[in-house]
């Protein structure tokens, strides 16, 4: 396995970002990987070492780069309840500012980084992101209906935007819901929307999960629950980027 920290070009400076693909020297399909709101830490780079073990290059930009590199505020080695208050004190201010504006600038640029690399094929790419940085990967998408073949985002505030914003996406979609963040009706709610906007999509609570629980550096953290998220997303790239 290959890792490497790079840094990306942007309208308003440079992202710093972490990249991992298999040793090899061969091309790969594309994954713009987006973090959670505590940003680029080791579970991510893991995160992102498992992915990339499956024949994938996997980009993972700090999309809090306009307030300085990873890690931006200091974290512990694990993120435990008493913990959490000061640090969402300190992130709050960085998500607000990170406007929908942003996002998509943001996005244009990571896509554009992500397919030039050479070790990354040509063809779609797909996006997946945990928490806030699965709003990010829906947003992406709905931008880039040309270019993303597939949205994954788990325990994320994806109808943030709306049924209009989803309608946006051409992409195979998976939304992969903690228990505690979506009740069934809202569920069915989400749902419907899919429906209207005519995706292929799969979007499911995970039972006995709360928010975060991909995330093995938290107290959120279910085991059950992140099989659960790999079993969905490897079949969904397998399935839109394979033939890449």
């Amino acid at each position: 396995m290959s890792t490497k920290t790079l840094h990306i070009p942007t309208a308003d400076g440079r992202a710093d970002a972490f990249a991992a693909f298999p040793d090899g020297g061969q091309r790969h399909p594309g994954v713009l990987m987006y973090a959670d709101g505590f940003g680029i830490r080791p579970v991510l780079r893991e995160m992102a070492c498992e992915l990339a073990g499956h024949g994938y290059y996997v980009l993972v930009p700090n999309f809090f780069y306009r307030h300085g590199p990873a890690p931006v505020i200091e974290l512990p080695e694990y993120i435990g309840e008493e913990a959490r208050p000061g640090i969402f004190a300190q992130l709050m201010p960085m998500i607000e500012a990170h406007t929908t504006e942003r996002v998509r600038s943001d996005a244009d640029a990571y896509l554009k980084f992500l397919t030039t690399q050479p070790e990354v094929v040509a063809g779609p790419v797909a996006v997946t992101g945990y928490c806030i940085g699965g709003l990010l990967a829906t947003r992406t998408a709905a931008a880039h209906p040309g270019q993303v073949a597939a949205v994954a985002a788990f325990h994320a505030p994806v109808n943030a935007d709306g049924p209009d914003a989803l309608a946006a996406i051409t992409a195979q979609v998976h939304f992969g819901h903690a228990e505690s963040d979506l009740t069934p009706e809202a569920l069915s709610e989400l749902n419907r929307a899919l429906d209207a906007a005519g995706l292929d999509y799969t979007s499911e609570i995970y039972p006995g999960t709360v928010h975060g629980f991909t995330m093995s550096d938290t107290d959120a953290f279910d085991s059950a629950g992140l099989k659960r998220h790999w079993d969905r997303l490897l079949p969904l790239l397998d399935r839109t980027l394979a033939g890449s």
